[in-house]
């Protein structure tokens, strides 16, 4: 069990020894980016252990036994999500040896990265509704400080409006919770399913969906929730923004999907309809966002939005090939969105610049970056063999077999607005010649850190294994989708059942 505990206290310590030393910004930066490397490795081990024990790892805490002790469990998903993060974690950390100058490591950079990794995983592996509020919490406390560190204009007003989104979905959140407590008397997820599996009061069912719908909506910026991610996502340090963009609206992606076919997986037909539309709703506006916008930052933050539309489209659509495809679309996506952040402050070093206006001549002066954005970014657009081919290939074939013909429509036609846009930022920042005072040609005479650089090379390479070899992966998601969507295992595990009529009722 030490793994699954160590997925936790790792970041934990990380964060207390950066914050004991945030003042020597040398020992600072060693100790951020040797945690991410020990999270590493224990994340490694912690999907190792999942295997080794047939699917299912799991803690009670005080060894008091579920559902009155908090419960800490990791399967296939919340494993992969852990070992995803951690990849993404140290990529970001390299890249933030460059990009984070001293002053912010002095301001407890380092410290509150590691929190927010702390959050993250937290909310991954726990299996108490409440604790999972902590975990938010423990998120947007960081999230907050990180998203305004520097103090700049633009950065105060998105952090405000991240801030006040995010409250709101914490309130939502927290009365749910309430709500669900009151009326069950238990906070424990496998509990709180087995006793909705069987309760008739539908006032308690609803609202509670209902409210949990939003708060995690919020959190996954779904339709029509999702206007604070474009308005405060561009504005902080790239490595910051990189880590936001990579991680923070796959937890509420997460949480939607452990709801839904969990706590809600009896009543799952009584949402469908409503979650349908909120996924093509999010594909839409996300998209069309991205294709007004002319800032790299900007363009990605929209497409964010509507990529999660896709991931959602999965868990619409219920079955079993539709949740491995979120499954392996989430996987895809926080690759490929963080490594489109960390070149789009490489493409600003260069170029001085990330407004698509302003920029030109990277092709010619820089092909190396030029191969590097091309992976990621016609990733995203679903060109094949890249991993995005396969992962939008896998949610439209789920929707051709249980005949959503109208959001596979939408799906294909955001895919073409997707590469539209992608081919924007190709066109004006790679292809056309660069405009009169844009200093790439003196620029490109500066040889690049290899903390930029690394970081990128990694996670492109990355996203063309994904594509060339996607059965690995894909098999993963297909466990996670079975495990999904037979939660019986699940309540299993934690509460220790035997009895086989104490079983839960699943969406087909």
């Amino acid at each position: 069990m030490i793994w699954l505990l160590a997925s936790i206290l790792v970041p934990c310590v990380s964060a207390l020894l950066c914050l004991a030393t945030s003042s020597n910004s040398t020992l600072n930066r060693v100790l951020g980016v040797g945690g991410t490397v020990v999270l590493l490795a224990n994340s490694i081990m912690l999907i190792l252990a999942v295997n080794h024990a047939g699917g299912y790892v799991s803690f009670q805490s005080g060894n008091w036994a579920a559902p009155f002790g908090i419960t800490m469990i990791a399967d296939w998903l919340s494993a992969s999500m852990v070992l995803i993060t951690a990849i993404v974690g140290l990529c970001v950390a390299v890249y933030s040896l460059s990009d984070i100058d001293s002053g912010l490591i002095r301001s407890h950079y380092f410290a509150l990265f590691h929190f927010l990794l702390m959050g993250v995983n937290g909310a991954f592996i726990t299996g108490d509704l409440f604790n999972l509020y902590v975990w938010f919490e423990v998120m947007l406390i960081a999230s907050f400080v990180l998203i305004t560190m520097g103090g700049k204009r633009d950065q105060l007003e998105g952090g405000v409006k991240y801030l006040i989104i995010n409250l709101l979905s914490s309130i939502l959140f927290l009365t749910g919770v309430g709500l669900i407590y009151g009326e069950l008397g238990t906070l424990n997820m496998a509990d709180i399913a087995l006793r909705l599996s069987t309760s008739s009061d539908a006032f308690l069912i609803n609202s509670s969906a209902m409210l949990l719908l939003v708060a995690f909506g919020i959190k996954a910026a779904l339709f029509p929730f999702f206007f604070w991610l474009p308005a405060s996502y561009h504005t902080p340090k790239v490595a910051i923004s990189a880590l936001f963009a990579g991680l923070l609206t796959k937890v509420g992606v997460y949480a939607l999907i452990r709801s839904y076919t969990l706590l809600f997986s009896s009543q799952f037909e009584v949402m469908q309809e409503l979650l349908i539309f909120l996924a093509g709703a999010t594909m839409v506006t996300g998209v069309f966002g991205a294709a007004a916008h002319y800032e790299v930052r900007k363009i990605l933050s929209f497409h964010i939005v509507s990529q999660i539309g896709y991931i959602i489209m999965g868990l619409a659509i219920g079955s079993s090939l539709a949740i491995a495809g979120a499954i392996f679309y989430t996987i895809h996506h926080i690759v490929v969105k963080t490594n489109l952040f960390l070149l789009s402050g490489i493409i600003s070093r260069r170029c001085g610049s990330a407004e698509l206006k302003r920029i030109g001549g990277l092709y010619r002066w820089a092909p190396g970056l030029s191969l590097l954005f091309f992976v990621p970014a016609f990733s995203l657009g679903g060109i094949p063999p890249l991993s995005g081919f396969w992962a939008k290939f896998s949610v439209i074939q789920a929707g051709l077999q249980e005949s959503h013909y109208v959001l596979i429509a939408i799906a294909l036609i955001v895919s073409i607005f997707t590469l539209y846009s992608m081919t924007k930022i190709w066109a004006e920042a790679f292809w056309k010649e660069a405009p009169e005072g844009c200093p790439v040609e003196q620029n490109v005479k500066t040889r690049l850190p290899f903390a930029l650089v690394a970081p990128c090379v990694l996670l492109a390479v990355i996203t063309v294994t994904i594509g060339l070899w996607s059965g690995p992966l894909f098999a993963v998601a297909e466990a996670a989708s079975t495990q999904l969507l037979n939660p019986d295992a699940y309540i299993n595990e934690v509460l220790k059942i035997t009895d086989h009529e104490n079983t839960l009722v699943t969406h087909p």
